[in-house]
């Protein structure tokens, strides 16, 4: 049951050099636990992964495995450009304490079914631990269809997939899809937050969600009205959500996700560069957003 119910995706916070401030990490991890979320995401797009370099990425594992001790279980982005990259890294997640594996398909050179298969299969071999694949095209440029889902669901420690959600009118059948196509027991969850929580009343299992990470009150309350199949109660507060959702379509997300924890105190520091901040007009748009979900 570890992919399934709300993961919360903090980002990392960091210094200019890249060095993890262990400090803010360790407030965002614990507003995240208090809050009852299912998981927490660790080390995903919205953690950095990509800026970090291999012993910065293990001292944030350790660090959150330390601060949940136990309470809250921990999936941790594993993802590399090298499948001995990525191997290494899934053995250091497993050491620092981490309960299951994250992984997206990054690449330079586009990739094939083949090439992403065994990539797969080479790091779901490396730990025992149970690993969910990352299907994220808008970041890798490669999208794992059905036909490749279903030669990794034969993998024995592949156990979940993070799709994109996709519009309501399009969603169900997507969903149905997948699911005609993985063992019953694999976990088929959905990113994308301002289309996550009809991918929850369609049936997904698991919101992986970008502001869970920072604001995990409320997203509990949206994620437990999808599970709960609260057709009314699900629009109300998505809606509460929206000028969020907003931004994050038009800013991206990652740049949003940044500049609130600024905004809140929670950490003082920016994406790493070449990302830059968001100018002070967007972030006057940002406090309007705070302030519409105090009805949640």
């Amino acid at each position: 049951m570890l992919f399934h119910g709300l993961s919360a995706f903090p980002i990392t916070p960091m210094d200019r050099q890249g060095r993890v401030d262990t400090g803010a990490l360790n407030v965002l991890l614990q507003r995240i636990d208090t809050a009852g979320v299912d998981s927490v995401g660790l080390l995903g797009s919205t953690g950095s992964y990509m800026y970090l370099s291999r012993s910065e990425r293990r001292r944030a594992i350790e660090t959150a495995t330390e601060c949940l001790n136990g309470r809250t279980p921990l999936i941790v982005g594993i993802g590399a450009l090298r499948t001995d990259e990525a191997v290494a890294l899934a053995r250091d997640a497993r050491d620092a304490g981490a309960q299951g594996l994250l992984m997206a398909p990054a690449s330079y050179t586009p990739l094939t079914d083949d090439e992403v298969f065994e990539h797969y299969a080479a790091v779901a071999g490396a730990t025992d631990l149970p690993l969910s694949v990352y299907n994220n095209p808008g970041t890798t440029h490669f999208t794992i269809g059905n036909a490749l889902l279903t030669r990794l669901a034969e993998v024995d420690t592949i156990v979940a997939v993070k799709n994109p959600a996709l519009p309501a009118a399009d969603i169900a059948a997507a969903h149905q899809a997948t699911k005609a196509v993985v063992p019953a027991s694999f976990a088929i969850g959905y990113s994308g937050d301002w289309l996550a929580a009809n991918a929850i009343l369609a049936g997904g299992v698991t919101w992986y969600s970008v502001i869970a990470g920072l604001l995990p009150e409320p997203s509990v309350k949206l994620m437990r009205a999808a599970q709960a199949g609260d057709t009314a109660e699900v629009p109300r507060i998505n809606g509460l959500f929206e000028p969020f959702w907003t931004l994050f379509r038009e800013l991206s997300s990652y740049r949003v996700v940044h500049a609130t924890a600024n905004i809140l105190g929670l950490s003082p520091h920016q994406p790493p560069r070449p990302i830059l901040p968001l100018a002070d007009g967007e972030r006057v748009r940002l406090q309007t957003a705070l302030e519409s979900l105090a009805d949640v």
